[in-house]
C-alpha cells in the first residue's frame, strides 16, 4: 500500500470496524448529526476474504479505504493518528484485551470525536452466545471514562455513543475496593505479576466487579512461591516452575479488622495463553498496559495494587496504607 494514503486526511475521518462503510449510511438515517456527508471511511477488518468481499461491494457515498488490521495484535501504524468517528459493529465483545484496544483508540479521537459501539446484548441472546453480547456490567465498564455516554436501543442491539473522554489523570483515577469479608484461610496468599512480551501485565475481570492478578491462597505447607505457580496455572492456564519465580517481598495490611499477608510474585517465564479456568470468579484475563493502570475502570482489587506496587514502584496513586517487607532473593546455585 503507498504510505502517502496514510496522510492526515483533509476532510474529517471515520473507521469502522469490520464493516465496509455502509453502516454510515444507518447511522446518519438513525442518530442526528453523528455523521458527516464527507467522511474519509477506513475499513478495517483483520480477515482479508472479509475485506475482498467488502471492496467489490463498496458503500454508494463517500471515499472507502480497506485496511487489513488486527486491532488487538498488530501494530496501529497503517491508521491514521486522528478519527473523527470510530465504530464497532458487532465486534466489540469479541475483544479480548477490550480495555487497551479502546484506550488506544480513542488516543486517536480527534477532540470533538465520536466512538459508537454496536453490541448484542446478554437478554436478547441465547445463554449459548453469551460471549457475543455485553452485560450491564460490561456496558458500565465501556461507558467509564467518558463525560457524554448515550444508549440507543433497537431489535435486541445496544448502541452506545461515547463523547468527551475524560483525559484529566485526577479525575479518571483508578478507585481501590474490597471485596468483602473473606473467610479466616484467606488471610495468607500470594498475588502473580506475568506480563508478555510487550510487557503488558495480566489481569483477571472478577465477577465481584474489579480487576486484580492471578493468585490466591497457601495449602496446607505450600510455599507462597508454590501457591502463586499453583495458582497461577488452575486460574489462567499459564505454567511455570517455581525457579522461574521470584519473591520480592511480603505485603501485610488488615481487612475487616484481620491482619493480612499476601506475597508479591513475580514470574519470569511461563508457557501456554491466558483462558478462563474458574469462570465462577473470573469472567475474563487481559494483558493490559502498565500506563493504564492507574485509571482502570470500577477499580483495583487493593492486594492486587500493592503487588503492582512492588513491581512498578508508585505506578498508583493514592494507595491504602500496607506494612511493605522487602526480601533478598536467596541464590540457591552457591
Amino acid at each position: 500500500m503507498d504510505q502517502t494514503q496514510l496522510a492526515e486526511p483533509t476532510s474529517t475521518a471515520a473507521m469502522l470496524l469490520n464493516d465496509n462503510g455502509e453502516y454510515l449510511l444507518h447511522l446518519r438515517d438513525n442518530i442526528p448529526g453523528i455523521c458527516h456527508p464527507g467522511y474519509t471511511v477506513d475499513a478495517v477488518d483483520y480477515a482479508a476474504s472479509a475485506l475482498a468481499t467488502a471492496a467489490r461491494t463498496p458503500p454508494a457515498a463517500g471515499a472507502t479505504r480497506f485496511v487489513r488490521c488486527d486491532i488487538e495484535r498488530d501494530s496501529l501504524a497503517s491508521l491514521r493518528s486522528s478519527y473523527d468517528l470510530i465504530v464497532f459493529r458487532l465486534s466489540y465483545a469479541f475483544l479480548r484485551d477490550r480495555t487497551r484496544v479502546m484506550n488506544r483508540l480513542r488516543e486517536r479521537l480527534s477532540p470533538r470525536g465520536t466512538i459508537v459501539v454496536v453490541t448484542p446484548v446478554v437478554d436478547a441472546v441465547p445463554a449459548e452466545r453469551r460471549e457475543i453480547a455485553l452485560d450491564g456490567d460490561e456496558i458500565g465498564l465501556l461507558a467509564a471514562g467518558w463525560r457524554t455516554v448515550e444508549r440507543h436501543a433497537a431489535e435486541g442491539l445496544a448502541l452506545i455513543v461515547l463523547r468527551d473522554p475524560v483525559r484529566d489523570p485526577v479525575s479518571a483515577a483508578v478507585s481501590f475496593r474490597g471485596k468483602g469479608r473473606p473467610s479466616p484461610h484467606a488471610l495468607t496468599g500470594a498475588g502473580v505479576v506475568v506480563t508478555d512480551d510487550a510487557g503488558r501485565v495480566l489481569l483477571g475481570r472478577s465477577v465481584r466487579g474489579v480487576w486484580e492478578l492471578p493468585g490466591g491462597k497457601n495449602d496446607g505447607d505450600e510455599s507462597f512461591v508454590e501457591a502463586a505457580v499453583r495458582e497461577l496455572e488452575e486460574e489462567t492456564g499459564l505454567r511455570a516452575e517455581t525457579a522461574d519465580a521470584r519473591l520480592p517481598a511480603l505485603l501485610m495490611d488488615s481487612v475487616h479488622g484481620m491482619p493480612r499477608v499476601t506475597a508479591a510474585v513475580r514470574v519470569v517465564a511461563f508457557r501456554g495463553e491466558p483462558a478462563v479456568r474458574e469462570p465462577k470468579l473470573i469472567h475474563r484475563w487481559e494483558w493490559h498496559d502498565v500506563c493504564d493502570l492507574p485509571t482502570l475502570a470500577s477499580g483495583l482489587f487493593t492486594p492486587s495494587a500493592h503487588v503492582l506496587d512492588v513491581v512498578w514502584p508508585e505506578i498508583l496513586p493514592g494507595l491504602p496504607p500496607v506494612h511493605h517487607h522487602a526480601l533478598v532473593q536467596r541464590n540457591t546455585h552457591s
